[in-house]
């Protein structure tokens, strides 16, 4: 394989845009460009929706950051992010995508370098410094990891930290799709990266919201129509008022009122961690919820753990056995394939699963339905 150098950093604009006329220049450079690499930094601490930071592109002539801080406006990097002539190179992306989506529109296409390495046997979660060793031999710093992004001025050693961002996804995508080709798995990356064109995977539903709340599994149908009341009115507080949601209400108290079903104020006080401002701004909104759920005036405590069925945990095995044994002979990791969760809703008699569609059927899903019924 030949060797692949970073590219260089030709200073026909600042390493910082900070004016809009700085802005356009760049954009007119990169009007050509076959392929840019793109990152950025963020922060999401004190905020439902992530606050942009820093913009960090880079094409054949090297790397620049924008300060959308200093910018009033990043629209019109629309076209750009949306050219389809114009591959956008990126690693674990769909994060730096949703944080984009609202001040440039959906980016595409995108190459993903940490789903291609997924694809070429490296680990599937690989971080971007770990990569840029593995495959370019350049070791990153790692100095700024805990930089506020939101704080001016940046130093120069911040500064460079951002550029090594972009730096060397250009060479990354070169290397992956070599090796990509050599193995014959371009047909899989295609189906991953396409995945990430559809903007319905950002879109934020506040009726599934309280399926990411921990703790709620098993629930009689009285506490899941409470559950998911409960998620809709703190989602849609959050993005109202742009808080993140467990500023609104922890985890620990929606599973509590969920538990306990509070049917007054003195009994929503006495909830577990229960902050005395919501009780008093919002306490009769989250009674009317309570009411509204319709939960019988009597329940039974929640029942613990439910017991594991044996014939079931020995059938995921034997899936899991499947899956290790395809891993194994593809030289992927296991969790490329598949998740433990769609084993056990194959298992549980399930079959709209990932697994089952696309290049995963072939490569493996097939022989988890026949070791659904074992000759």
């Amino acid at each position: 394989m030949r060797r692949i150098v970073a590219f260089g950093s030709v200073k026909t604009l600042p390493s910082v845009i900070a004016q809009q006329g700085e802005l356009q220049g760049l954009i007119a450079r990169l009007a050509a460009a076959p392929a840019i690499g793109l990152d950025t930094e963020f922060l999401r601490e004190r905020t439902y929706r992530a606050e942009l930071c820093l913009l960090q592109i880079a094409d054949t002539a090297g790397p620049v950051c924008v300060d959308p801080l200093a910018l009033e406006d990043l629209s019109s990097l629309a076209p750009l992010m949306a050219d389809a002539r114009t591959v956008k190179v990126m690693h674990a992306s769909r994060q730096d995508m949703e944080v984009l989506l609202p001040l440039t529109g959906l980016v595409r296409p995108v190459f993903d370098t940490q789903v291609a390495a997924a694809l070429v046997g490296l680990p599937a979660q690989i971080g971007y410094a770990e990569l840029v060793r593995r495959l370019i031999g350049a070791d990153l710093t790692k100095a700024h990891t805990r930089t506020d992004w939101s704080r001016r001025p940046l130093t120069s050693g911040e500064i460079e930290y951002a550029l090594d961002d972009v730096r060397y996804l250009l060479p990354l995508r070169e290397r992956l799709t070599e090796r990509i080709a050599e193995l014959g798995r371009e047909e899989w990356l295609g189906e991953e990266l396409a995945a990430l064109a559809d903007a319905r995977a950002f879109a934020v539903d506040p009726e599934q919201a309280w399926l990411r709340i921990k703790g709620l599994k098993g629930l009689d149908p009285a506490r899941e129509r409470l559950a998911r009341a409960l998620g809709v009115w703190r989602e849609r507080r959050a993005i109202e008022r742009n808080r993140p949601r467990g500023w609104i209400l922890e985890d620990g108290v929606v599973r509590e009122i969920v538990t306990r079903v509070p049917r007054s104020s003195a009994e929503l006080t006495a909830i577990a961690g229960m902050p005395a401002a919501v009780v008093r701004h919002c306490g009769a909104e989250l009674l009317e919820l309570i009411r509204a759920a319709e939960i019988p005036p009597v329940l039974e405590v929640p029942a613990g753990r439910t017991r594991v069925d044996p014939a079931l945990s020995a059938l995921v095995r034997r899936l899991a056995d499947v899956q290790r044994a395809v891993a194994s002979e593809l030289s992927l990791s296991p969790e490329v394939l598949t998740t433990r969760r769609e084993l056990e809703q194959l298992a549980e008699g399930g079959r709209d699963v990932s697994v089952l569609r696309g290049w995963r059927r072939a490569i493996i899903g097939e022989r988890l339905l026949g070791a659904l019924s074992p000759s």
